[in-house]
């Protein structure tokens, strides 16, 4: 399909469901304006049906590229209304497969070698299908049963106009709707492109699933699969296939007898972990990419796959959040205000005593509710909003953690409704913050840093010598600078000796004045100490310089 015929399809989409009311053409110029009221769509009349419906049923009929956006849209609440939001979260990635026989030849292309080389068994009919890539089953010569995870063919082409596409939509919305301007359309479809072109490097999805792995390697809360490093390309990425039961099957789960508090409360232990041990978190954990092991329901752990989408978070964002949740249990907004602005997330400038009062007000009502209601994602949510009405800058490694606390707490929420989500986190973090203050932070500072410190410690003397060279090149302009200085303080020494012997000269006068009007005793037994006095006074005064 050419770009302009795809353009055509767009257009006649968002007109069948009527979505150019969301544009106020009055901004437009006036033949402009009468070409959009007299514009062909205006004879779909305007649905019933609210405007966030519109959106998702327009967004699932241009296809897949669409779709993921709307997924990702849907997780960016700090922009849009609630409506859109949660509608938007409806969206179902059901894409119809491609041929089996395409994936065989991109297999082979990619890999150098026929499927049946490569594997002892292949099944051409696709696992699942998704809007970028479909899976297929298969078993290794050496018995290891295996999923075989293919790029769809062309994809790179069609998401690349469709993105030129959404950005030019983004730029007239962006112009032309006061509420578009409001949604940084032109900043999200770009964060946008950035996500899903790495969702489609599959050796960025396997070093991640590799680094979750070996980040719980010893671990029985969470279980990554293994990447066959051999047999993967950017197109191409064969992992070990997992068996469990999906994490939103909650029958299935209490039908094997799972601890589902338990279960609940691993995946916040997951969560946190992920953020605070190791600042490296599955950013994508929706339902469809989780599961749980059958083999000890009493303890059971997690299984995680579709490791694509990946968030990290800096020591100082790490320190700031923990800080920010911490303080908002007990609820020292001004500590929080505090913290946004230290940490750079909000202007140096923003007035702290006003930006206070808006989180309180914000936050306050939260506490009206049980602590097991509270939600830290909701949490999250209302200070970023507030903190955008301070020119909070988007920080996109919040925006995924937010979008993957949403995820886990719903989650949580969904496998145990009783779920004390504070109860479960508040002891993590403040032992995580003891550990990072304390001695054994210093200890694991120490250890970590130590041999940058040593490499750092043999450039010493070169870094002295360097600066010895430096002083002796400006030695001349620091021998000049020294004589200047010199003058400059003779000068400042002979005017405060001038303005002492003028003070002194006007005192001697004053005195002498004083005596000879008032008839001083000591000036009457000496009469001519008066004129003494004032013919110093006037020596002072005259002979200053």
């Amino acid at each position: 399909m050419t770009r302009i015929s795809r353009l055509i399809k767009i257009v006649y989409i968002l007109s069948k469901y009527r979505l150019d009311v969301y544009f106020d053409f009055n901004l437009l110029p006036r033949p402009l304006r009468w070409l959009f009221l007299l514009a062909p769509w205006r004879i779909f009349p305007t649905s019933d049906q609210p405007r966030a419906v519109r959106l998702r049923l327009a967004l699932e009929e241009l296809g897949p590229v669409f779709i993921k956006f709307g997924q990702m849209l849907s997780t960016r609440r700090d922009l849009l209304p609630d409506d859109i939001a949660d509608e938007l979260q409806r969206l179902q990635d059901q894409v119809p497969p491609f041929s089996g026989e395409k994936a065989t030849q991109i297999i082979e292309k990619a890999l150098g070698q026929s499927v049946e080389a490569l594997f002892s068994e292949f099944d051409a009919k696709p696992l699942a299908s998704a809007s970028v890539a479909q899976v297929h089953s298969a078993v290794m010569h050496n018995g290891d049963q295996v999923v075989v995870k293919v790029i769809r063919p062309g994809i790179h082409r069609t998401i690349r106009n469709d993105l030129d596409l959404l950005f030019s939509l983004a730029q007239v919305m962006e112009k032309y709707s006061e509420d578009g301007r409001r949604l940084r359309p032109i900043q999200v479809v770009s964060d946008y492109e950035r996500t899903i072109f790495n969702e489609l490097d599959l050796l960025i999805e396997a070093g991640n699933t590799s680094q979750l792995r070996r980040n719980f390697q010893d671990s029985n809360l969470i279980y990554l699969p293994q990447v066959y490093w051999d047999y993967s390309r950017k197109n191409v990425l064969v992992m070990e296939r997992i068996h469990g039961i999906p994490v939103a099957d909650i029958a299935a789960l209490r039908a094997q007898n799972t601890d589902m508090k338990k279960l609940a409360e691993r995946g916040v232990e997951i969560f946190f972990t992920q953020v605070f041990r190791d600042s490296f978190f599955h950013a994508d954990m929706h339902p469809g990419n989780i599961f749980v092991s059958t083999e000890i329901p009493a303890e059971p752990q997690y299984i995680a796959i579709d490791c694509g989408i990946v968030g990290s978070l800096t020591h100082a964002d790490k320190n700031y959040l923990a800080r920010i949740l911490l303080a908002f249990f007990k609820r020292d907004y001004r500590q929080i205000a505090t913290l946004h602005i230290e940490s750079g997330w909000v202007p140096e400038d923003t007035p702290v005593a006003e930006f206070e009062t808006s989180i309180r007000s914000v936050c306050e009502p939260i506490f009206e509710k049980p602590l097991k209601d509270i939600s830290f994602g909701q949490i999250l949510l209302r200070l970023f909003q507030t903190a955008r009405q301070f020119n909070m800058e988007i920080q996109p490694q919040l925006v995924l953690l937010q979008k993957t606390l949403l995820n886990i707490e719903g989650l949580g929420r969904q496998i145990y409704p009783e779920l004390d989500l504070w109860h479960t986190a508040k002891p993590f973090m403040e032992d995580w913050m003891k550990q990072r203050s304390g001695p054994p932070g210093l200890l694991k500072a120490m250890r970590e840093q130590g041999p940058e410190w040593l490499e750092q410690t043999s450039e010493v003397p070169h870094l002295i010598l360097d600066a010895v060279q430096q002083i002796k090149r400006f030695k001349d302009f620091n021998e000049q600078q020294r004589q200047t200085l010199k003058l400059l303080t003779n000068e400042i020494i002979r005017g405060r000796k001038n303005q002492q012997r003028t003070w002194l000269g006007i005192t001697s006068i004053a005195l002498a004045l004083f005596a000879a009007t008032n008839n001083s005793p000591l000036f009457q037994q000496v009469p001519t100490a008066s004129w003494i006095a004032g013919l110093i006074g006037l020596y002072l005064l005259v002979g200053r310089g």
